[in-house]
């Protein structure tokens, strides 16, 4: 499976191709949306928020609510379009094509980069599709992911550990769909009481400053199969494909997994996950500290993986740049911010986790059909049973 997508923050909408599904699995489009209206949640979200009620369209692929095989195609409106057309205007002349020209690059954002590689005096260009505003598409790709896997038994969730220095290491020992209900019920995604009200706290505090805070995410996937993934060589590897999917999201700056950087604080027999074997279970770990991989393929333990994600560079105690034009210093201007897009950005995480679990369930298992699927897991399961 793969996935295109296209669309600027401010443009008329956004758009998604999913490529290589299975034929006849059962795809809700209010399930997506579901996922879509999470995207939009969180305590910290900026004004944005107010303006987009963001809703996917299934436009080809889905036909009486199974795909059929060909590309599936998401359409998600930008209802902000319309004050934006004389700025985005696609063709040549009619309009000041100054108008709103950004010759500033904020510190922190894609905008001297970008327009320094592509050759942009405008770096509108640069920002208008380096903005997280696209994480919406992958949202809706991932919730289409999550609707497959969730028909072969994989549940996948996520939640915030940490908001500045409001945080807890240890992963919670309860059932991915306790998890789950428990994250949703937060503003911040935290399934720790306590520990939520210390992370609005800290919210508040870099509101009332000024300022952003950053934070940690963890997704959580049960039910995967043991073998995902390869030992054979590095790209096949899946927590290298998980790891660079997670890195992949906007202001993500390090990715874990299990215990992650805590293993080089510890002795080998403190990080290893031993093997034991039943008649009723097969083989299994009696931990999971390596976050359910080993060698490059899943253990049969829940994959465990963290993402922590940088403070939003959009303040409103401007950072120091400089104006491509003049060279001449300046405080970065305000585009349009959120103080806090951790929690947001937890769901983002959970639809890239669910995507690259699901494409690579189809590459390891015949999957033209949702039916031969099905079957070969189904009798995969039982050779490792047995093994």
């Amino acid at each position: 499976m793969r996935y295109l997508t296209a669309g600027e923050s401010h443009g008329p909408q956004l758009t998604a191709i999913i490529e290589g599904l299975p034929s006849n699995v059962p795809l809700s489009a209010e399930q997506i949306n579901e996922q879509m209206a999470r995207r939009q949640k969180g305590y910290g979200r900026g004004n944005r928020m107010n303006i987009e009620k963001d809703r996917a369209q299934i436009v080809s692929g889905v036909r009486f609510g199974k795909t059929t095989g060909a590309p599936l195609t998401l359409v998600i409106e930008n209802k902000d379009w319309k004050r934006w057309t004389d700025v985005m205007q696609i063709e040549a002349g009619g309009v000041d094509e100054s108008k709103r020209r950004v010759s500033r690059p904020r510190p922190g954002h894609a905008d001297l980069n970008g327009a320094i590689k592509y050759g942009h005096r405008d770096m509108r260009n640069v920002l208008e599709r380096s903005s997280a505003r696209e994480t919406a598409a992958r949202v809706a790709v991932g919730a289409v992911a999550r609707q497959l896997l969730a028909h072969l038994g994989i549940e996948i969730a996520g939640h915030v550990v940490r908001i500045g220095a409001a945080g807890t290491v240890p992963t919670p020992d309860v059932p991915v769909s306790e998890l789950r209900e428990r994250s949703e019920a937060s503003p911040v995604r935290c399934i720790d009481e306590q520990l939520e009200q210390q992370m609005i706290a800290a919210i508040d505090k870099a509101k009332k400053e000024g300022d952003t805070v950053g934070g940690v995410v963890e997704v959580i996937a049960s039910g995967v199969p043991v073998g995902l993934g390869s030992h054979v060589h590095w790209d096949r590897k899946l927590d290298a494909r998980l790891a660079q999917a997670v890195m992949s999201v906007q202001a993500f700056k390090g990715v874990e997994f299990g215990i992650g950087f805590r293993a080089g604080e510890r002795m080998g027999s403190e990080v290893h996950d031993e093997i034991a074997w039943t008649a009723e279970r097969g083989y299994y770990r009696k931990t999971n500290r390596l976050g359910g991989f080993e060698g490059g393929m899943t253990s049969g333990a829940p994959i465990v993986v963290r993402g922590v994600m940088k403070p939003i560079p959009t303040l409103y105690k401007p950072l120091q740049s400089v104006d491509i034009d003049t060279k001449e210093p300046f405080a970065a201007s305000i585009e349009r911010s959120d103080n806090c897009a951790v929690p947001a950005a937890s769901v983002v995480v959970e639809g890239v986790v669910a995507w690259e679990i699901a494409r690579t369930v189809c590459e390891t298992f015949s999957s033209d059909t949702f039916a031969s699927l099905q079957r070969e897991i189904a009798a995969y399961a039982q050779h490792a049973k047995e093994f």
